[in-house]
């Protein structure tokens, strides 16, 4: 990496203006106002690589920013060695933006092999993305727990195991604040919910049980709080139904059903007064439902759908009047937000399960094999880069200044073109 300094470092700490506070960022859908982020990046020509850490352990969440701290999770295997069937220590840490050197690391929870279901081959045991809020810094480990850490120095200010359930493939819908609530979908193989706790104790507040037609329960999905006609709605979608919440008390506003879409991950996206989702395996389909209904609105709210190259893993972005979604397969599709109508669909990376990142005029994929492609937005497909980081990578992007975070298997590096 090249030799910092402290003039460099002076100036990184000074660029650290626009916070990436959770999941998809601080606008929860992917999008950032930042401006002069790199378009090329090579780590074996040292080519816009700021700096490498290496991370301990395995996991898939994604980097969260504030200032110039960066905060992560992982499950790092007892003893050392990473095993199928293994204790874990559940970790969270902060390092910083301008060196990349471990600030703290603490333990949050033990994880007993014998007590950890099996995960899918793209999953981790700390998938989902931390929240950070006013000094703290709330982080999930799915069935296995949720806590509240003191964000200065890791200690713990609550820790809770007592809403366990059974998933299957593991953990990985990141959490939501809402208010005074830390709230979280446990989409589990039988009695889905979604559950609220006060975010200061957590202690149980609500939950909300999810009832739907699909065979198979479990999902893996964010929720997102929107704001429709000056009332707060919690989307969450879940196998078989989306359902919109009132996040103070629970209950329910609206729901759409779609039948045996099941493992639904992507996290919806709300604009032109629609809330865009894709429905999960077997066949995904991309929905866009007016979120202005109450009761069951799947006859009456369902504006378009769009059946080609919608995605099961990666989220969705808009932009203007324009929605771009990536299958996992990697085809690219551009579609007028309002109408359903596809503008182009276009293979642009390998496998994928990193969500889209928006921002200076142009969309960030990250493939599954570590390629980065950076396509200019518009309604006409253009690629303006393809960066090969050479590792494997399933964590989405995040934002530090004006650089970008980019979590591989094995180290979080920051890429910047100053």
């Amino acid at each position: 990496m090249r030799h910092l300094a402290p003039a460099l470092l002076l100036s990184l700490s000074a660029s650290l203006a626009q916070d990436w506070t959770e999941f998809r960022g601080s606008d929860k859908q992917g999008r950032s106002p930042a401006t002069g982020l790199p378009t090329e990046w090579n780590p074996n020509l040292n080519r816009n690589i700021v700096w490498k850490t290496s991370l301990a352990g395995v996991g898939w969440s994604s980097p969260v920013v504030v200032g110039d701290r960066i905060y992560l999770t992982s499950a790092v295997p007892v003893g050392g060695d990473e095993k199928p069937v293994i204790d874990r220590s559940l970790r969270a840490l902060c390092v910083s933006a301008t060196d990349g050197k471990t600030l703290w690391d603490k333990e949050v929870f033990p994880q007993s092999a014998a007590s950890a279901p099996n995960i899918h081959r793209k999953n981790s045991h700390a998938s989902p993305t931390p929240v950070y809020e006013n000094g703290r810094l709330y982080v999930h480990f799915g069935h296995q727990g949720s806590a509240c850490l003191n964000a200065e120095d890791g200690t713990t200010v609550w820790s809770t195991r007592d809403f366990a359930y059974k998933p299957v493939h593991g953990n990985g819908g990141s959490p939501v604040v809402e208010g005074d609530l830390f709230i979280y979908n446990a989409d589990a193989d039988s009695d889905p919910a979604v559950i609220a706790l006060d975010k200061n104790t957590g202690k149980l507040r609500w939950k909300f049980s999810r009832i739907s037609d699909a065979k198979k329960k479990f999902s893996f999905c964010t929720p997102l709080v929107i704001e429709v006609n000056g009332r707060r709605q919690l989307i969450t979608p879940g196998s078989g139904v989306v359902n919109a919440l009132d996040p103070v008390t629970g209950t329910e506003i609206w729901k759409a059903r779609y039948d045996q879409g099941y493992s639904v991950v992507p996290r919806p996206v709300f604009a032109h007064g629609m809330i865009f989702i894709s429905t999960g395996y077997d066949k995904p389909v991309v929905l866009a439902i007016r979120a202005d209904g109450s009761g069951d609105v799947t006859d009456t709210h369902i504006a378009w759908k769009l059946d080609k190259f919608a995605p099961h893993n990666p989220s969705m972005v808009v932009v203007g009047d324009e929605l771009y979604l990536v299958a996992d397969n990697g085809v690219l599709s551009c579609v007028d937000a309002k109408t359903g109508t596809v503008h182009y669909q276009e293979r642009c990376t390998g496998p994928i399960s990193a969500s889209i990142l928006y921002a200076d005029g142009r969309l960030y994929l990250q493939d599954e094999k570590g390629l980065g492609v950076v396509v200019k937005s518009g309604k006409t497909f253009q690629v303006l880069a393809r960066n090969d980081m050479t590792e494997r990578s399933l964590a989405s992007y995040a934002i530090v200044g004006d650089d970008l975070l980019i979590r591989t298997e094995k180290s979080l590096w920051r890429v910047g073109g100053k």
